[in-house]
């Protein structure tokens, strides 16, 4: 989800909500927050340190300091990407995924509980049980708790419900698992959370769990990435995906169209309900 970050422009809906704090280190970039609960930045330190740990896989942000109100990164300078860096991303995702976890909704080592998604002024609950079954995970673990909150807000509709609900309960009886192992997935991977330099792409502001790799593929397609054509085929050329994985990508985009729309309202819930549709 966009949750701000002053090391970038930001690039579609939500507002900066993190702050650069003073440090007198040039090369240190400090995220601060005066809202953040406590202990996120220890969880999104446990993602980063998770995702880095994948041999081969996409550079990630250095962390160099963690403390209750502020994460202090190693600073980045931007270039543009260009098709070889985009095909060395998706190569690299691929590894991060293929580093594996233990199940569907496991936590990065060193974090317990429940995660966090969304802006750090109005973060959503990510509920982590780990699970054998990726249905069972993203019906009951992903589609449904946001649903509820939706429903709580007033921002879904009683045939919205029923939709969703409908949809939930084909991917919980495993109706579209494709057998693949959990993946070391990144979690909250739009195209504003990989950051390009000249020595490549870098993964900031993880929710990292235990998912489905197809996840992060969706993701990063739903609001536009440089250079799709070629982060797709180093992807492909590093792992092979199912014949089948283009049928589901509007699938796994159901639940951050679901954030969305309980986060910003818009035209989200058209757009998430569009995706349900196909799976009804």
């Amino acid at each position: 989800m966009p949750r701000g970050h002053p090391q970038r422009p930001p690039a579609h809906a939500g507002a900066p909500d993190t702050y650069p704090a003073a440090v007198t280190d040039d090369a240190v970039f400090r995220k601060g927050s005066a809202t953040a609960p406590p202990g996120y930045f220890r969880w999104e330190a446990a993602g980063l340190a998770w995702l880095a740990d994948a041999p081969g896989g996409a550079r990630v942000a250095e962390v160099l300091e963690v403390g209750e109100d502020h994460l202090d990164l190693r600073r980045l300078s931007f270039v543009n990407p260009d098709p070889g860096m985009a095909e060395a991303f998706g190569a690299g995702l691929a590894r991060v995924h293929d580093a594996g976890a233990s199940a569907f909704g496991v936590a990065p080592p060193g974090w317990s509980g429940d995660g966090y998604l969304g802006p750090v002024s109005e973060l959503l609950p990510l509920p982590l049980q780990p699970t054998s079954s990726w249905g069972e995970f993203y019906a009951n673990q992903r589609l449904l708790p946001t649903l509820a909150l939706g429903v709580d807000r007033g921002v879904f509709h009683r045939h919205d419900v029923h939709l969703v609900e409908a949809v939930a309960r084909r991917v919980s009886r495993g109706e579209f698992d494709d057998g693949s192992s959990p993946a070391r997935i990144h979690g909250d991977l739009w195209s504003g959370n990989v950051l390009w330099t000249a020595d490549g792409a870098v993964l900031i502001d993880p929710a990292a769990h235990g998912g489905h790799r197809e996840t992060d593929l969706a993701m990063l397609s739903l609001f536009g990435c440089p250079h799709w054509d070629f982060v797709i085929g180093g992807y492909l050329e590093q792992h092979r995906l199912d014949a089948e994985w283009p049928a589901r990508v509007a699938l796994h985009q159901l639940h951050p169209l679901l954030v969305h729309a309980v986060l910003f309202g818009g035209d989200y819930p058209a757009r998430a309900m569009a995706a349900a549709k196909r799976y009804r």
